[in-house]
């Protein structure tokens, strides 16, 4: 598959051209890519309004193909971008007369909720029946159907996290069913699921019904960090671009724009069988892991996810030189990759070794519903003070204080903080909270 971007940068650095233009390295090595990092120069063309036999336009067009999109753009400022355009694209789709409102299950990434003030829409939030982790929000149809028929008018959208941190996945298909009964588009953020179009059969949500969705890139290919993509089915392809353009840099990175590319070629060679010989190491190290007495949790194919003690897992794997993904409390997760050597996986057994504690019970959160008292706009945007958690409860939140990962709110801009909400702060090491300033 051509590679035009990557072309087109590699000519430009080889060519010896004097650069009179951003940016300020002038293409002199410091760290070494410099060479190949340019700006929108004759012949690069422009992110958000390029020609249609533009480098960029033919380049996306081979992702959309790749991923059996209507049309998939480059993102250089990752998900968080992608999820921001998706917000106002449902919102100036919806039929006139309709609510600013997108039901959401209650895992969703705090961009979500940023967006939603930067645009002025609601929540109606679908909650789990139990909390184990704030990761997680099973959504069953049934759950989905309920919620659409008790609303007076459709929503402007459902948004769904799968899969989220820990690797559930939700039954997209089904609730892309629930979705078109009610015409209401589906958004998916499958920031950690982009591969899952290269699985067989694909499991890409873009391909089980939904209306949009936001891949993570540089989260499961090799791809530079910030490099996404929003992929759109036909009826929202028109103004995507400019949906992008309006929550995005003028100046997107060159070099995570010629990754993107490059990463073309990649998939359409021999990635779907590396993948799936990653995919059987992963279930190999499952199966060790579990016959060594560790609770090996559900996930999507290129997570390990991991339930117990996660401070003993941390240590044991900081003393073998192995980084994980995610740990809190409860659970452990560690994602691969086909760049992942064979040996990775052995080394991850004999690092964990057998479990001293099998067996733990399950970890058992509040589910913590508030009282929603002002917009998420309102809340976030008014004047705001941080206060100890403890002296938080009955106050407003304003900008929920929560890391990344797993970005994952505990209770959201505009709802009164209850008194249940204390004991997930604390679970989670949240110490502070930001609560609207009272007059």
């Amino acid at each position: 598959m051509e590679t035009p971007v990557f072309d087109f940068v590699r000519r430009y650095a080889a060519s010896g051209t004097v650069r009179f233009h951003m940016p300020g390295h002038k293409g002199v090595a410091f760290l070494g890519c410099e060479p190949l990092d340019i700006t929108e120069i004759s012949g690069a063309g422009e992110l958000y309004d390029d020609a249609p036999d533009g480098i960029l336009s033919r380049s996306e067009r081979n992702a959309a193909a790749l991923f059996g999109a209507s049309r998939t753009c480059y993102v250089t400022e990752g998900s968080s971008q992608c999820i921001r355009a998706m917000v106002y694209l449902a919102l100036t789709a919806r039929r006139a007369g309709t609510p600013p409102v997108i039901v959401a299950a209650r895992n969703a990434h705090r961009a979500l909720l940023y967006a939603a003030a930067l645009a002025d829409a609601e929540f109606v939030w679908l909650w789990p029946d139990a909390r184990e982790s704030l990761c997680r929000c099973a959504v069953t149809p049934e759950a989905l159907r309920r919620t659409l028929e008790g609303l007076s008018a459709p929503p402007a959208a459902v948004w769904l996290t799968s899969p989220d941190y820990l690797g559930g996945c939700a039954d997209v298909a089904a609730l892309a069913d629930v979705c078109r009964a009610f015409d209401t588009p589906l958004l998916v953020d499958n920031a950690h699921g982009a591969y899952l179009r290269f699985l067989r059969p694909s499991r890409h949500p873009l391909g089980l019904g939904a209306d949009m969705c936001c891949d993570s890139a540089h989260k499961t290919f090799p791809v530079l960090t910030g490099g996404a993509y929003l992929h759109v089915s036909r009826r929202f392809r028109e103004h995507v671009k400019g949906a992008l353009a309006l929550f995005g840099s003028t100046s997107p990175s060159w070099l995570t724009l010629a990754s993107l590319d490059l990463c073309n070629g990649y998939l359409s060679g021999g990635y779907p069988r590396r993948l799936s010989d990653t995919v059987s190491r992963l279930d190999a190290l499952r199966g060790t892991l579990r016959r060594h007495g560790w609770n090996v949790e559900a996930s999507d194919p290129l997570r390990l996810t991991l339930r117990g003690d996660a401070a003993t897992m941390c240590e044991r794997l900081r003393r073998a030189g192995i980084e994980w993904e995610y740990a809190d409390r409860d659970f452990l997760v560690l994602m691969a990759t086909p760049e992942n050597a064979p040996g990775d996986f052995s080394r991850v057994a004999d690092a964990l070794g057998g479990n001293d504690a099998p067996g733990m019970p399950r970890p058992r959160l509040p589910v913590a519903r508030a009282e929603t008292v002002l917009s998420p706009r309102r809340a976030l945007f008014a004047p705001h003070e941080r206060v100890a958690v403890e002296d938080a409860i009955g106050r407003i939140c304003a900008a929920p204080l929560v890391s990344c990962p797993p970005a994952v709110p505990v209770v959201v801009s505009g709802e009164r903080i209850p008194p249940n909400a204390l004991p997930i702060f604390r679970h989670y090491q949240i110490r502070e909270a930001d609560v609207v300033r009272e007059s």
